[in-house]
């Protein structure tokens, strides 16, 4: 009698143990992992001349990758360069008229400079500055008027300048730099084939911490807020991984539960979604299933 007295008091205080640090052994909300995904596309057309990425690989901010063909670019900047040659021998006189007015109109800003800190020193009079700032005006009208005088030869300059600064622009873009740190999902292009601008070449995302989108009800709304830490579960061999996790974010407005989320009675329900911070140590991968547990067993 005494030993099924001992066995019977045993049993009620394990009960008690399992019953205080388990609410019915349910999670409080359930999800799966998710990263920001960023397409990298082409900037540029042509043909691939260098692609280094594979599936898997894990590149770093600013990391060069490959390059499409600028040879037709760096031929049209030559031809452009030669036109732009011709252009200035026919008005190379008043190139050179140019660059003197704007030669003197830096020192007069020079001057002007130098003059007003004199005044503040009280070594300076506003007759001098009067006489700068009226000579520093005759030389804008002086290159204003060599410039009208000449528009279509100076125009015919700014215009292949500016074609210029495109070509150059154009060749800097068919540069594949990659734009941030993260592991490389998917690869949609392989060397030697022909691109086109605002095809998609890769996809990326950063993997170090990775994002679980929870759903909760709104009694259990008013208990959270962000930058609480949570604990945060996935299914490991013979038990459950826990991992510490911080709410970065929660929605303002209910929503249905989405359909991956358990019975269709569930479904119907109004809840709110969460986004849960979790380290990744390798081990979570997006899509994958995690339960969110508001207390640690």
């Amino acid at each position: 009698m005494k030993r099924y007295n001992y066995i019977l008091g045993l049993s009620i205080i394990a009960t008690t143990l399992f019953s205080c640090g388990d609410s019915n052994g349910k999670a409080d909300g359930y999800g799966n992992f998710e990263a920001t995904e960023i397409t990298i596309s082409a900037e540029n057309s042509g043909k691939l001349m260098q692609f280094d990425v594979n599936e898997g690989d894990v590149l770093k901010k600013q990391q060069f990758i490959g390059y499409i063909d600028t040879i037709p670019l760096a031929l049209k900047r030559e031809q452009l360069e030669v036109s732009k040659a011709v252009v200035s021998s026919k008005s190379r006189g008043v190139l050179s008229q140019i660059n003197v007015f704007n030669s003197k109109l830096k020192n007069g800003n020079i001057n002007k400079d130098r003059i007003e800190n004199l005044i503040k020193d009280n070594a300076g009079t506003q007759k001098q500055l009067d006489d700068i700032e009226g000579d520093i005006d005759v030389l804008k009208s002086q290159i204003r008027s060599v410039e009208i005088q000449n528009a279509p030869v100076v125009n015919e300059l700014k215009s292949i300048d500016v074609q210029l600064r495109q070509i150059d622009d154009q060749i800097q873009k068919s540069k594949i730099i990659n734009p941030l740190a993260g592991t490389v999902l998917t690869k949609y292009a392989e060397p030697n084939e022909i691109t086109t601008f605002g095809k998609p070449l890769y996809k990326i995302a950063d993997l170090k911490t990775m994002q679980l989108r929870v759903y909760i009800s709104e009694t259990q709304l008013a208990n959270l807020k962000i930058g609480q830490e949570v604990t945060v579960k996935i299914d490991d061999d013979t038990s459950m991984k826990s991992y510490k996790g911080t709410i970065s974010w929660i929605a303002s407005e209910a929503e249905f539960t989405p359909k991956i989320i358990q019975t269709k009675e569930e479904r119907v329900a109004l809840v709110y979604a969460l986004k849960i911070d979790v380290a990744n140590d390798g081990s979570l991968k997006i899509g994958m299933p995690a339960e969110l547990w508001l207390t640690q067993e």
